[in-house]
């Protein structure tokens, strides 16, 4: 048993994590599940408690796919004050993400009866712990900032209308920050979207590239901010991506200047 405010078991907390109903889930599960986290109730349980997470990311709802990683990165996050995770569990659950969040097809916020979903909202909150955590190597760290950046250009005709570029913009900023990162790594992720803006044409703006530019102004506002070891090369490097779309937004020559 645990100290749930509603006097619910783990498991039972768990099963309506994947609930239809938004009240279940999102009113009651998620926020007893992550006030539990962050007080330290399950401080000697956050490995079981995300290895019984993990597969929720390939469940065939996806209600239960978006709300997982919520409180997976509350574990993670928790993890980076008191311990209790080991490295390769860290690593284990980072791969499962990197495979799941990409790919994921049903990235609208509000699902409607379903209410709020957010898998771009919240796989980004699992994303920022990760590059939180002082279990993930600098190497790890470059390749965070690709798997979010594909996520980004990724095929969709949804077009994010509830601040979701906020939520990436705030997590790559988190791992931004990191001083293990190399001026390299923490720029060779704009190669991702390079790629996307190579297939431009004449014709009306493609929902990818909507969604991109819209993250790339919220990374250059928030890395701006925010003190971090490579700012002037990123934000050169995002200034020059949104010069291409943006004549009159300046260039790396104009910020030099």
């Amino acid at each position: 048993m645990i100290d749930s405010p509603g006097g619910a078991t783990l498991t039972e907390l768990l099963e309506m994590l994947t609930s239809p109903d938004p009240v279940a889930r999102d009113e009651r599960a998620y926020t007893e599940l992550v006030g539990l986290v962050r007080r330290g109730a399950l401080d000697d349980r956050l490995g079981e408690v995300g290895e019984r997470l993990v597969p929720l990311l390939g469940h065939s709802e996806v209600q239960a796919r978006a709300f997982a990683p919520l409180i997976l990165a509350a574990l993670v996050n928790r993890d980076a004050e008191v311990g209790g995770l080991h490295d390769d569990a860290v690593r284990r659950w980072r791969v499962a993400f990197a495979t799941w969040w990409p790919a994921e097809q049903e990235i609208h916020g509000w699902g409607g009866e379903l209410g709020w979903l957010h898998a771009i909202a919240h796989g980004a909150d699992l994303a920022g712990a990760f590059g939180g955590s002082p279990r993930v190597a600098a190497a790890d760290l470059s390749d965070l900032l690709t798997v979010v950046a594909q996520r980004v250009v990724a095929p969709t005709g949804y077009q994010y209308a509830h601040l979701e570029e906020d939520r990436v913009a705030r997590a790559m900023t988190r791992i931004l920050a990191r001083p293990e990162l190399t001026g390299t790594g923490a720029t060779g992720w704009l190669s991702v979207v390079d790629e996307l803006l190579a297939t431009g044409e004449p014709g009306p703006l493609p929902t990818p590239v909507a969604n991109t530019m819209a993250v790339l102004r919220a990374v250059y506002v928030m890395v701006h901010r925010k003190p971090s070891p490579h700012r002037r090369r990123v934000l050169e490097g995002v200034a020059n991506r949104l010069h291409v779309v943006f004549a009159d937004y300046p260039s790396t020559e104009e910020l030099s200047a």
